[in-house]
């Protein structure tokens, strides 16, 4: 049919039946790219198909593109008995009536109340008891107009949940079907529900609710940054999936702010208490620090160099590795448990309101490329009937195998990759140490901030970056063709498998450089005159003497700090520019009204996996939060930030730049739930180690408490004064072997040279010369004994916070318990009444029987 001007019709030509999907393929005869049995193959596929979706009762209405006469768009409308026998199949809850329950106003709603969209611009939703649809109970069903009892939402996923199992051919006796096929296959460009407006301007149709425009104005729009997001309203437009996203992403983003606010307290203490460091008062005394000799930080090209050196760096070290740091580790510890704890019972909520208390499996179908390849019959052992299954128990153990030997394999190339990055550090380690040469006697500025560690550093954290943004690419693809190759039977099983195995990849990927730096580096590095070889060939490196740990809050700023200026381009800047191409050139071509499907079909489309990708980077980013927030207390503050501008900007490209989603039924976030369980127990573990083993806390308080007084010090009262003297190991140059002595000969009149990182060793002279002194056996002891106590204080407040504290509230128990009451009681009584009825009626004749064969005769 010819386009009827009117660019924002939801409607077929006739202006009654409403466009529940589009299809698009272009003219098998306007083609010239394949050859001419090719066109003729793929438009009878296209023809087969189409015919079996009118013979499955929908009605199709083909119309020419106004800006491109290849293109044909295909509306596909659903009549009302077609919604009704598949809202049954597919056992799809829809209203019974009003609910009448009484909900108590939260004592600080008239607070929330300020940052909520207005109630006169989005009404709230009516709330009702549901169930699942039934045709013969077709009557108690709340049903005031047939138009509007399945809403916009419903009748798409109704239409794709066809579209995806109509055959189009059959070969070798095995059935070709799905919407997905044809897609892969070029035969259709694409397939999409309606946007219901444009989103700068309400519709011209005034029976259009223009739901779009009020997302983009009252949620997507910047403006709103510090609104709450009208969730009801998302649901209801993009369903339970995308709802449950964004309620998540907002809860999570709710929860930062106390994170950041004691993270910034952290941070502002260390920044107040730096002036009062002694080790790095120390550090930069020229009468201290300036006396003391630090050996060669690696082998012939390296030269001695004078402590304060690392002056600036040691100053920024006291701002993040002080008393604060280990308070906010505790801190996090347990605020990790309460976000989690409270998500459960945020999501139990959401649950009830939003009809998924009893989403069991029966509900979600199989995925049509599972259908596809059930070849195989086996013995239902339940049932005792018959079943159709794509492989047999042997096939499916074989498969996992593969399955997880590949995720195994793929997972150590990345591990080769961080390997080759640390040989890149090891090597170029040199070339800064002989190109920025230091010597004592020196006094440039530059030394203060360009030292060859600080360079290698850097250098090697941007590699590092792009070598994890590089991988990203592979390893999506590969996990897509892994968990293909594993066919899962829902879409959910399929979702689970593949954020299981691309989060073991993004784990590896992303986090495998910070434990290096936290756990590795440094602490299997030897001695100057024996210094452990790497490949037996590179020297292994060296901490600063102040530790690791400002390196490890340079590696995450940058990997953080890259990661999101990355996915903000990848995200939002790559569809904007793409959309703004494709208007320029539709403009360019023509000037004519565009209808509202060809408007949606110039959008980008939202890929197979949805959200998939948003959820990953919020994880990530979850434990980057959590798992190295030791080193790092501001990591809540720049999540916060990043968060509140995230959610807006994801909101603004699914309502102005991708085609609408096919609205899904999801009942919580997946897979998700128990990954970020496994990162809370692991960020208590790693926390503690980086404070225990990265920080320089264990080693002071062992130098203050017990080495600074007698026996082991000279002190009369306890202090941190002589902290540095006692802590870095002297070492003879005449002990250097000839393949490590230094090419730069000696400075002054000293024989002596001390140990770059912390190493606590007898003196040259002394009969265990070398070896570790009684200090270090302390410092282990009470490394180890830390880990311990605050290991098992966190787990033990989280243990207790976790029994506390209820998966479901008594309130949320209560209206769910009670609308099952009120809709078995319902259902009950209109049955019962339906029956009295009928019975009432076969009574009544029998009476009337009885009565006429016994009435006396009229005289």
């Amino acid at each position: 049919v010819d386009f009827d001007d009117k660019p924002d019709s939801l409607f077929f030509s006739d202006g009654q039946r409403r466009i529940d999907f589009v299809l698009v393929y272009e003219d098998e005869s306007k083609k010239m790219t394949h050859k001419r049995s090719d066109r003729k193959k793929q438009k009878r596929k296209r023809q087969v198909y189409e015919s079996n979706l009118i013979n499955n009762g929908l009605q199709l209405e083909a119309t020419r593109s106004v800006l491109d006469e290849k293109l044909i768009f295909v509306k596909v409308h659903a009549p009302w008995e077609v919604l009704c026998t598949y809202a049954e199949v597919m056992h799809i809850k829809l209203p019974l009536q009003p609910n009448d329950l009484k909900i108590r106003d939260s004592a600080f709603n008239w607070f929330s109340e300020l940052f909520r969209v207005d109630e006169n611009i989005i009404k709230p939703e009516q709330e009702f008891f549901t169930a699942p649809f039934q045709k013969e109970h077709l009557s108690n069903f709340y049903i005031q107009d047939k138009d509007t009892f399945f809403n916009p939402a419903t009748r798409s996923r109704i239409v794709h949940f066809i579209l995806s199992r109509v055959e189009y051919a059959t070969k070798n006796n095995v059935k070709k079907f799905g919407i997905n096929k044809l897609l892969d296959t070029g035969i259709y460009k694409a397939a999409f529900p309606l946007h219901d407006s444009g989103f700068r301007h309400l519709s011209t149709d005034p029976s259009c609710p223009s739901e779009r425009y009020l997302l983009y104005r009252e949620w997507a729009h910047p403006k709103n940054i510090f609104k709450l997001q009208p969730l009801d309203f998302i649901r209801k437009y993009y369903g339970e999936k995308i709802g449950i996203y964004f309620a998540w992403l907002g809860f999570y983003t709710n929860m930062l702010i106390v994170a950041a606010v004691v993270g910034v307290g952290c941070f502002l203490y260390g920044c107040l208490t730096k002036d009062n460091c002694t080790w790095s008062q120390e550090v930069c005394d020229p009468n201290i620090g300036g006396n003391i000799i630090m050996c060669p930080q690696c082998d012939k090209v390296c030269t001695y160099w004078n402590l304060t050196i690392t002056c600036e760096s040691s100053k920024k070290l006291c701002i993040f590795d002080s008393f604060g740091t280990l308070v906010f580790a505790v801190f996090m510890g347990i605020w990790v448990t309460l976000f989690l704890e409270f998500w459960k019972r945020r999501q139990a909520e959401l649950e009830y309101e939003w009809d998924t208390v009893e989403y069991l499996e029966q509900e979600e179908q199989v995925r049509p490329e599972y259908e596809a390849q059930c070849t195989h019959v086996v013995m239902n052992e339940i049932t005792q009937q018959e079943e159709h299954v794509p492989y047999t128990a042997c096939g499916k153990c074989m498969r996992m195998t593969f399955c997880t030997s590949a995720v195994f394999f793929w997972i150590l190339l990345i591990i080769a990759s961080v390997i080759g990055i640390i040989v890149y550090r090891l090597s170029v380690f040199l070339v800064f140490s002989a190109t920025l040469s230091q010597h004592i006697s020196g006094t440039e500025a530059i030394r203060k901030y360009l030292t060859p560690q600080t360079a290698t550093s850097v250098t090697a954290s941007l590699i590092s970056f792009i070598v994890i943004m590089i991988l990203n690419v592979v390893y999506e693809k590969v996990a897509i063709l892994i968990t293909d190759f594993e066919l899962p039977r829902t879409q959910t099983d399929y979702e689970n498998s593949l954020t299981t195995k691309m989060f073991l990849f993004q784990f590896v990927n992303y986090y495998s450089s910070c434990f290096y730096i936290a756990f590795f580096k440094g602490k299997f590095v030897g001695h100057p005159g024996n210094p452990v070889y790497w490949l037996g060939k590179y020297r292994n490196e060296e901490c600063d003497p102040g530790g690791c740990l400002l390196e490890l809050t340079t590696q995450l700023a940058i990997i953080v700090g890259g990661k999101a200026i990355w996915n903000n381009i990848q995200e939002v800047l790559l569809p904007w520019v793409k959309n703004l191409i494709g208007r320029y050139c539709a403009a360019a071509r023509s000037e004519k009204v565009v209808p509202r499907w060809e408007q949606d079909y110039h959008l980008q489309p939202i890929g197979k996996l949805g959200l998939f990708y948003e959820y990953l980077e919020m994880v990530i980013q979850f434990g980057f939060v959590t798992l190295f927030v030791a080193s790092f207390p501001l990591a809540p503050l720049l999540a916060l930030i990043n968060n509140m501008l995230e959610i807006r900007l994801d909101a603004w490209k699914l309502t102005t730049q991708f085609r609408r989603m096919v609205p899904q039924k999801a009942q919580d976030i997946g897979a998700w739930q128990p990954i970020m369980q496994g990162i809370a127990i692991l960020a208590v573990v790693t926390n503690a180690m980086i404070i225990a083993f990265t920080s320089d806390m264990i080693p002071r308080l062992v130098y203050y408490w017990s080495f600074s007084v007698p026996p082991y010090g000279s002190h009369s009262s306890h202090t941190m004064k002589g902290y540095i003297n006692s802590t870095l190991s002297v070492f003879n140059i005449s002990d250097f072997k000839n393949a490590s002595k230094p090419f730069s000969p000696w400075y002054g009149n000293q024989m002596t040279c001390r140990q770059v990182y912390r190493d606590f060793r007898y003196p040259p002279g002394h009969q265990h010369q070398y070896e570790h002194n009684i200090y270090y056996w302390h410092v282990i002891a009470a490394k180890l004994a830390f880990i311990i106590v605050m290991e098992h204080v966190i787990y033990f407040v989280k243990f207790i916070i976790s029994y506390v504290i209820p998966d479901v509230s008594q309130k949320t128990k209560s209206m769910v318990k009670r609308e099952k009451y009120l809709t078995q009681k319902l259902l009950h009584e209109n049955d019962l009444k339906v029956v009295k009825k009928n019975m009432g009626k076969i009574a009544d004749k029998i009476i009337k029987g009885v009565d006429s064969t016994f009435r006396p005769k009229a005289e």
